[in-house]
């Protein structure tokens, strides 16, 4: 089973930035999406990031233009580097794998918290 475990998050002041982390602990093959979620207090879980096994990115009309997710498969580890922050940014942020293929395999990290302070 893989295990993903983030870092990087804590309390930032508005406009400022934060880098998220997420390393897995067995390699991330070319057949995997990653993904960034998150959820706020009170709010359902949402996707804010998406990094498909090509490389190609997909993010949420929220965070486009501030947000930039990136991967590293040597380093079985994928990035989430926030610019821009915004109150409205604080949430507990999910990493997220799910295999592409047979058997669509999927986890979650544990979370990180990210606090923007207005």
């Amino acid at each position: 089973q893989v295990q993903l475990v983030e870092s990087g998050g804590g309390l930032v002041q508005a406009g400022g930035s934060l880098g998220l982390s997420c390393a897995a602990s067995e390699s991330i093959t070319s057949g995997t999406a990653m993904a960034w979620h998150r959820q706020a207090p009170g709010k359902s879980r949402e996707v804010a990031a998406t990094i498909t096994p090509g490389g190609s990115t997909v993010y949420a009309d929220s965070v486009k233009g501030r947000f930039t997710i990136s991967r590293d498969n040597a380093k079985n580890t994928v990035y989430l580097q926030m610019n821009s922050l915004k109150p409205e940014d604080t949430a507990v942020y999910y990493c997220y794998s799910r295999e592409v293929g047979p058997p669509y395999r999927s986890y979650w990290g544990q979370g990180t918290q990210v606090t923007v302070s207005s």
